[in-house]
């Protein structure tokens, strides 16, 4: 057997040789640990050391990093510590798994103006790769959508009408309510305002023109972007990171045709119905508010509202809302896709979802703002 790890002192002239006998072997465990450091005292106080490794049974890499750095702090106690009658396969061992010192770490701070700079880099790069997602995905839907078209009998009628009553039916309390409370405000405050200069009474125009062309179809898309949006990314969501999307692949089954395509249609004809009864009840609330507070009779409101409001200007909220309903529906799948085996994925692709999709229905509703303004519709 092998003896367990030792070390021997002699004096020689203002040095010290410290001969290293028996295994240093990790299996000697703390007696090799004590060794080491007896290596580092045994050479205290002497301008000189050798380390005379003649006398070893076994080395392995414990013991080599240990005495290696033994004589690393030998050094930097200022003792000139050297090997002598080093077999050749210690040597390798002391050369490849000696000791050699942690450097610790150089933080360098960026300067502010270059991390600033990276940050818009990095989200313009995000915004254009969404981007192409999302045309991307809007290929593979158009593709899916003449497929079906050519052969009707596989849309899936059950989970549309199921869709549409969870997007529009359910959705008509919120949606009647926060569009009566604008409609109302809108109007208070055109009265208010208006009666400074004597015009009052256009305050029916203003909540007839803006409420039919821009707040109606607006107000109500935000409120799907918020409701059904994150419901859809939430759901897709939760199927991939229980693989059941993977299930329906297995199965022959394409996801985009089970679940997308149902949403979509189902959504595209939700929020036309939805603007229609926003638009309502915004006119409502400014019938209501215009009758309370500036004493105006519910038929002088209608007629005025008439002379202010064109069928153009009813359509035009009509005409924004399935393309709105398209691009909700576009951003709520892909982020739903986009989900990852975590539950803090899914939260992050919900909030990006809704952020996404409001942020989107307000660019629209300026490009078509524009449009209708520049064809004088």
């Amino acid at each position: 057997m092998s003896q367990a790890p030792s070390v021997t002192r002699e004096k020689s002239g203002d040095g010290v040789v410290l001969s290293l006998a028996g295994a240093w072997v990790i299996s000697a465990g703390r007696t090799l640990e004590a060794e080491a450091a007896a290596v580092t005292s045994g050479a205290a106080g002497a301008k000189q050391a050798t380390i005379d490794l003649a006398g070893l049974d076994r080395m392995d890499t414990a013991g080599a990093w240990l005495i290696d750095r033994a004589r690393a702090e030998l050094a930097a106690a200022g003792v000139s510590a050297d090997y002598r009658d080093v077999r050749p396969e210690h040597a390798a061992l002391l050369q490849e798994a000696g000791y050699r010192p942690s450097e610790p770490p150089t933080l360098t701070r960026p300067s502010p103006f270059l991390v600033l700079l990276a940050a818009i880099g990095e989200s313009v790069y995000t915004a254009g790769q969404d981007l192409i997602d999302i045309v991307d995905y809007l290929g593979e839907i158009v593709v899916m959508w003449s497929r079906l078209a050519l052969r009707p009998g596989r849309w899936r009628w059950t989970s549309v009408f199921y869709h549409l009553e969870i997007f529009s039916l359910r959705s008509v309390p919120i949606i009647a309510l926060i569009n009566f409370l604008v409609g109302a405000i809108v109007t208070q405050q055109g009265v208010f305002q208006l009666s400074r200069f004597g015009a009052s009474p256009y305050a029916v125009n203003l909540v007839g023109v803006l409420g039919l062309r821009e707040l109606g179809v607006l107000m109500t898309s935000i409120m799907i972007a918020g409701r059904t949006g994150s419901a859809i990314t939430a759901e897709i969501g939760s199927m991939k990171m229980r693989e059941e999307i993977d299930a329906l692949r297995v199965m022959a089954l394409d996801p985009l045709e089970v679940l997308i395509m149902p949403r979509l249609v189902a959504l595209a004809v939700a929020l036309p119905v939805l603007t229609f009864i926003a638009d309502m009840t915004q006119l409502g609330g400014g019938l209501i508010v215009s009758w309370l507070y500036a004493g105006m009779a519910p038929a002088v409101f209608i007629s005025r509202l008439q002379g202010a409001v064109g069928s153009n200007t009813f359509l035009v909220g009509l005409i924004k809302a399935p393309f709105m309903a398209v691009m909700i529906g576009l951003i709520a799948s892909t982020e739903g896709m986009e989900v990852r085996g975590s539950a803090e994925s899914l939260g992050r692709c919900v909030t990006a979802s809704v952020v996404k999709s409001i942020f989107m229905v307000i660019v629209m509703d300026g490009v078509f703002a524009m449009f209708f303004t520049a064809i004088d519709y």
